[in-house]
């Protein structure tokens, strides 16, 4: 039985196996783009939620799909879908469905006239937890790689385009997430509108912050101090671009997802080490996971100017090698981290995405 979400997000009501509510935005909040532009969000406006749980082909693993959208918005098509995935650690809920100040990422593209999903990759979140992480880490191998993850997106995406009856689809992934969206869209270049690298992983010239070394069980834990530890590497005295109300509560529901780790003193979360050990095989070895040259849709790589997860060198080495990318862009936001769509200059993240993706219409 999964929690309820009525703390979060309004009303549940249960449909089969669908979780939906109904969110009433109850103000009205409006924030300025890197340009200036001011994105309004209208008051009483109300977005529709709804959950699955998707089959990934695999036997006994489903991936935990999520879906907003304005109760408005009843056409769909390749412009207007869009499919998210997290990176290595945290589920996707958190990174793109907190809503801090009243509003998600994903609330603020329902707003813009979005048909926006998140998806959790095996391992994670609220998506089946095979039983070996149930088990000492140490017990098994690490599981849940880049190849494994691309093939879980694949199945959540195609879920979501046979439910709206689109072609194409317009991807999103963060860090690790971009190593399985481009993996992916090597693949099915034919199903992906446009595509968008954000705080891409890219050959490594420094370490990684997600590897603490060692020999590599199935999972790993991380703590809430780990966390905040991760988040303020790199930054200088002076810089703070997440207010600590907000970063308290993203820790709270981070840790609460896991359901295991949220009952343990101090709390932890589980993360597969597939990521990880591809880190080891790839990206620190000097080698790569997908070809860029075989991405041919329209592209953007975006970051925040103070990422040490995945440096600003990482966005630059790899831009000229999307060689046969249509369109692509490149774009590094001003004071903020790899977790900036939870940070102060969120909404300059949330207008660059939008912009792309409309650039196509």
């Amino acid at each position: 039985m999964q929690r309820p979400f009525t703390s979060l997000l309004g009303r549940l009501t249960a449909i089969a196996l669908t979780g939906l509510a109904l969110v009433t935005l109850s103000g009205c909040a409006t924030q300025s783009g890197t340009d200036g532009t001011k994105i309004t969000v209208a008051a009483n406006e109300q977005i529709i939620m709804e959950e699955f749980m998707v089959p990934s082909g695999d036997a006994g693993i489903n991936l935990y799909v999520r879906n907003k959208r304005l109760k408005s918005t009843t056409s769909f098509n390749k412009d207007n879908v869009v499919l998210f995935v997290h990176g290595a650690t945290y589920p996707s809920e958190t990174g793109f469905d907190l809503r801090l100040d009243g509003l998600s990422w994903m609330d603020v593209m329902a707003q813009q006239g979005y048909d926006v999903y998140l998806v959790d990759i095996r391992g994670y979140g609220k998506s089946t937890r095979p039983a070996i992480m149930d088990q000492p880490a140490a017990d098994n191998k690490p599981f849940a790689d880049s190849d494994t993850a691309a093939r879980d997106y694949a199945a959540a995406a195609d879920w979501v385009r046979k439910r709206r009856n689109v072609e194409k689809l317009n991807v999103v992934g963060h860090s690790w997430g971009t190593v399985i969206t481009a993996l992916y869209t090597t693949r099915h270049a034919d199903k992906v509108n446009r595509l968008v690298l954000f705080a891409p992983v890219w050959i490594r010239k420094t370490a990684s912050l997600t590897d603490a070394g060692g020999t590599l069980g199935a999972y790993r834990t991380v703590t809430i101090d780990a966390a905040r530890k991760r988040k303020a590497a790199g930054l200088k005295p002076g810089q703070n671009p997440q207010p600590d109300a907000w970063f308290e509560a993203w820790a709270a529901a981070t840790f609460e997802s896991d359901p295991v780790g949220s009952k343990a003193t101090p709390k932890f979360v589980r993360a597969p080490n597939g990521s990880v050990q591809d880190g080891r095989l790839f990206w620190s070895a000097g080698k790569a996971v997908y070809d860029p040259a075989l991405i041919t849709v329209p592209t953007m790589l975006i970051l925040a100017e103070w990422d040490a997860d995945t440096p600003l060198y990482m966005a630059q080495t790899l831009y000229p090698l999307l060689t046969k990318s249509k369109d692509k862009k490149l774009v590094v936001l001003s004071e903020g981290t790899h977790g900036i769509m939870n940070e102060i200059k969120r909404f300059s993240l949330f207008t660059e995405v939008d912009r792309f993706y409309k650039d196509g219409r």
